[in-house]
């Protein structure tokens, strides 16, 4: 059927590339912007374009930061630059800052290992974390989510880590095995980093 409305089967084949859109999702989707007024559309894709010309990720940290701008983590003098914590996405460095209770900075992994997926280390930003222990770093935190992609990502980085002379511990248990950290509370996020452990 909708092979006789080619511009709707594109937008929809569009939409099932977007990764956690759920396919169930899709109709509603697409009929929302079917259905949007032409401006608010416009205003829509300006704000989509502009984005992606004005976001850019920090090469030190790989969090987001707005083009003419530094990094608000990495230029932040009162941070203690000695202690990274090591996130899979932003998503969790996000979580971790409203709590209010860490003081270092951070290091976006952007993802896991998955080799059911075709992701291995050289897919992460693993050599670039790496090369920042030189630069005074004394404690790496690893806070994957307690996935078993997380937590193999940790153990290949925890890995890497030993022939550095540097403590790396990692969050306490407080975290429950398969979550993730963008949907935990504030409190429990915050007890987890505040009492982690060696690794």
């Amino acid at each position: 059927m909708l092979e006789n409305i080619p511009s709707l089967n594109n937008l929809l084949k569009s939409l099932q590339q977007v990764p956690y859109l759920a396919s169930k999702n899709l109709n509603r989707v697409a009929t929302y912007f079917l259905d949007m007024d032409e401006k608010q559309l416009q205003k829509f894709c300006d704000v989509l374009v502009s984005s992606k010309n004005n976001v850019l990720r920090c090469e030190k940290c790989f969090s987001w930061y707005e083009r003419g701008s530094n990094c608000i983590f990495c230029s932040d003098n009162r941070r203690d630059q000695s202690i990274v914590c090591v996130v899979e996405t932003w998503q969790e460095l996000l979580t971790i800052e409203r709590t209010g209770g860490y003081i270092g900075v951070y290091h976006v992994l952007c993802g896991v290992i998955c080799p059911l997926e075709g992701i291995g280390p050289d897919d992460l930003t693993i050599e670039p974390l790496v090369s920042r222990i030189d630069l005074g770093v004394k404690e790496i935190i690893l806070a994957t989510n307690q996935t078993p992609e997380g937590e193999a990502t940790a153990a290949y980085i925890s890995k890497k880590l030993k022939i550095k002379n540097i403590k790396v511990s990692c969050l306490a248990r407080g975290i429950p095995v398969g979550s993730s950290l963008e949907f935990m509370d504030r409190l429990t996020v915050y007890k987890a980093i505040s009492e982690r452990r060696p690794f």
